[in-house]
């Protein structure tokens, strides 16, 4: 049996939401290991003089803990 815990990020990028969820898990990465798996709970972006200038995830990623 694994256990598996879950812990809530925030992450933004200039370029699209797939973009920021991918920083995400790399950030994540650098201090958890054996990532399994990625849940995008929200999406928002900002807008500056009608252009969409950054995208916006709130995401769950899920890791096995040894």
């Amino acid at each position: 049996m694994a256990v598996l815990k879950v812990i809530e990020v925030l992450s933004n990028s200039n370029t699209s939401w797939e973009d920021a969820t991918k920083n995400a898990v790399k950030q994540a990465g650098k201090s958890v290991k054996n990532i399994r798996s990625v849940y995008v709970q929200e999406q928002s972006a900002i807008v500056d003089k009608d252009e969409v200038t950054e995208f916006r995830v709130n995401v769950k990623i899920t890791f096995e803990v040894k």
